[in-house]
């Protein structure tokens, strides 16, 4: 069974005005456009054409179609005009502990786990350029870079001396007592000059125009900055501070709204709680790039992630050809580009981009036809 699904964008102020209405074809919008959700994800659930939500249609409709609630995994659009906050998400064991935690809290009180689940992502650039910052660059190079700000960085550089002086760094900077180190670092920004580090610190001159004085600035100078090209993607696992910049992308996660941020917002940030989540080991960005997908699936690639919430899979068919899915489950199906169609047994969808259709458990073998481009979301093996 095929059900067409459609969504409103959330209109989080880091939106883009332009990116999700290029992609479907329209006008720029009047608000920012930042996200749409396509899932049964109680904070948004998708919306079905007969009025019901997918959320009420698994619930009454879901069992006899082998669909429990709730979905492990949540499809989005995102599309970022200015930066996201700076944050991480805690493992299944940390969400657990921290939602059973707060679980006596009152209810107007500031929380970190908005449920007991964990929060991996997969993120697919759509845009011909997606940056993002991900992941904390190992001290040394963070040292030349600092480098290049003059005597605004020295106490900083004082306290970065190896690796292990990460997440007390983090600390100090996110703390409030690092106040005045963090201005004149920012300061510094606009005459500070490196080959091998210019990318990053016009990304950090961009971020401090949009966030004055806030102390995610300097963070981002110990993150690493990297541009993702239309068909790249990363995973995010848990512990891994990082930060969307600009971009349009395809991202799918487990169901979960569990944030710990380190900055770069005006939300809640516990310190605290942060630097006993992140993992603060230096690495490089965590690239994933498409591969042929087996199982039956012909003519599809898949963004190969080491979780069992979500498997996301990508098909790209000219005008005669097909692509062939056998999902392990239900599974949702969103155009991306051009003009397809998605058949299962006897149904079949017409699909533009951004819009999207929902697949039961027992759908069986899904086609995709036309010439475009399509993501499909399931669950993990």
């Amino acid at each position: 069974m095929l059900l067409p699904l459609t969504n409103e964008p959330r209109d989080y102020a880091w939106g883009s005005r332009t990116l999700i209405a290029a992609l479907e074809g329209r006008e720029p919008a009047a608000v920012p456009e930042a996200e749409v959700w396509f899932g049964d994800h109680p904070s948004d659930p998708a919306d079905l054409a007969d009025g019901r939500t997918l959320r009420d249609w698994i619930a009454e409709e879901g069992a006899a179609h082998g669909v429990a609630a709730p979905l492990p995994y949540l499809l989005k659009l995102l599309a970022a005009a200015s930066p996201l906050s700076i944050q991480v998400h805690p493992s299944k064991a940390q969400a657990e502990e921290g939602f059973a935690r707060e679980a006596g809290l009152p209810g107007d009180a500031p929380r970190n786990y908005a449920d007991d689940n964990h929060k991996p992502e997969m993120i697919v650039a759509l845009s011909d350029r997606f940056e993002a910052l991900c992941g904390l660059r190992a001290v040394a190079d963070s040292r030349r870079l600092l480098a290049a700000l003059g005597p605004a960085a020295d106490p900083l550089l004082e306290r970065l001396t190896g690796d292990a002086d990460l997440t007390a760094v983090l600390g100090w900077l996110l703390s409030g007592r690092a106040d005045e180190a963090v201005a004149a670092i920012i300061a510094a920004l606009d005459g500070a000059e490196s080959t091998e580090f210019a990318p990053a610190l016009a990304n950090a001159r961009r971020i401090a125009a949009v966030y004055p004085g806030d102390p995610g600035v300097v963070v981002a100078l110990l993150m690493n900055y990297t541009v993702l090209r239309r068909g790249e993607a990363m995973f995010l696992r848990a512990g891994l501070l990082h930060a969307y910049v600009s971009g349009l992308g395809v991202e799918l996660m487990a169901a979960s709204d569990n944030v710990l941020r380190g900055g770069l917002t005006p939300k809640h940030i516990d310190v605290d709680e942060l630097l006993r989540i992140v993992d603060a080991t230096p690495g490089p960005v965590p690239v994933v790039l498409p591969v042929s997908a087996e199982g039956g699936n012909r003519g599809v690639e898949s963004f190969p992630a080491p979780v069992p919430d979500f498997r996301l899979l990508r098909a790209r068919v000219s005008e005669g050809g097909v692509a062939r899915f056998l999902p392990t489950g239900p599974a949702i199906v969103l155009a991306t580009s051009g003009e397809i169609t998605v058949e299962s047994g006897g149904d079949a969808v017409a699909l533009t981009p951004g819009r999207a259709a929902f697949a039961t458990a027992d759908a069986g073998e899904i086609r995709v036809r036309g010439a475009g481009e399509a993501f499909l979301a399931q669950p993990g093996s």
